[in-house]
């Protein structure tokens, strides 16, 4: 069976726009700093994820941007245009939120037409770009259904047809699959990456979820206590993360204590590479993604204390003679069980290191 995927109208492939925060400062009072001095500067068309934990100033960010929160130092510029005194419905973006906010009385046509009606756009005009607008996100043919009547992710679709049919510069996303089904939460991440590619829009999108970030971005912000701890393309940040709060952010780790000298770190009685840093020589605390330790013959004798299985994997949890607990991430046709004496040894991969606090 042959699936046929949606392609913009023309109308609604825009040329991407810039996005820069430089030295953003937001404070609540009382010490409570949401941004730090934050500054990112985000090309043309370009997918770019917030990620951090609740709290990290992500969506205050993402809110600076829109204009729905003021800053009290630094500047946020669109399209190389300072807009810090622009209200938020003359700065040319859309934005999608975590909630649908569609209006319960009107139809998906009318919720999508309501930005192009309030934009005094003619009625032919605003026919034919909500039409496009809806085909795009696979809902064209339920145009008269009402919102008690779709799921939540067809919901979540009309919201983000409703911010591409103005043609907005800037598309804002704040957490938009989090109400949503695991299923769903990766069709309709799928389906925003491709329309965001097909348009062409400069997307925002904020994410506590590593999975989504690393899945849809072309380049992921790791933010931590107002400030940006690492920006850079999902595999920059699995592979070599820049900091602590990252290496034990993004992905899995196995947290373990060694000693790095020229280049090399000691663990666990074995010598590891270690990714090039500021990182002085001494004590140093290690971070070895579990696949990059394997279950072997004539490795480090260990007992398995748990294992769970997760389709295509297995992760195993080994602790060894010396009290170390490693996660090991191997195939799933290796099956230890509880107790079991198994012995471990290291793929030899450099690995992120960070001082010994």
């Amino acid at each position: 069976m042959t699936t046929t995927v949606p392609t913009p109208a023309d109308s609604l492939v825009v040329r991407g726009t810039p996005v820069e925060l430089v030295d953003v400062v937001k404070d609540y009072g009382s010490g409570a700093r949401a941004l730090d001095g934050i500054s990112l500067d985000i090309r043309p068309g370009e997918f770019v994820a917030l990620l951090g934990p609740s709290g990290c100033g992500k969506t205050t960010a993402l809110r600076a941007i829109s204009g729905l929160e003021t800053i009290d130092a630094g500047h946020v510029r669109i399209g190389g245009r300072q807009i810090e005194s622009v209200p938020v419905h003359k700065r040319d973006i859309g934005m999608v939120f975590q909630s649908y906010s569609l209006f319960p009385h009107m139809t998906v046509t009318q919720n999508t037409a309501f930005g192009l009606q309030m934009r005094k756009v003619g009625r032919a005009e605003r026919d034919r770009r909500v039409q496009e607008a809806l085909d795009l996100v696979g809902l064209g043919h339920l145009g008269e259904r009402y919102a008690h009547q779709l799921s939540g992710g067809q919901q979540q679709r009309v919201a983000l047809a409703r911010a591409l049919v103005t043609r907005p510069r800037v598309l804002l996303l704040d957490e938009p699959l989090s109400a949503l089904d695991a299923k769903v939460r990766v069709q309709l991440r799928d389906e925003i990456r491709r329309i965001q590619q097909e348009t062409g829009i400069t997307a925002v999108f904020v994410t506590h979820d590593q999975e989504e970030a690393l899945a849809v971005a072309d380049r992921v912000a790791v933010m931590n206590a107002g400030s940006i701890e690492q920006i850079g393309t999902p595999e920059d940040l699995y592979l070599r993360p820049a900091t602590e709060f990252v290496a034990g952010f993004v992905g899995h780790s196995n947290r373990v204590e060694g000693v790095l000298e020229h280049g090399r770190v000691q663990v666990a009685g074995q010598e590891l590479p270690a990714l090039p840093g500021a990182t002085p020589d001494g004590p140093v605390v290690a971070f070895v993604r579990p696949e990059d330790v394997h279950l072997a013959a004539d490795g480090l004798p260990g007992i398995v204390v748990s294992t769970s299985f997760l389709g295509a994997a297995r992760r195993t949890v080994v602790r060894l003679e010396t009290g170390i607990a490693l996660t090991v991430q191997h195939a799933a046709a290796e099956h230890p069980e509880t107790g079991d004496l198994v012995r471990v040894a290291f793929a030899g991969q450099p690995v992120a290191v960070a001082a010994r606090s």
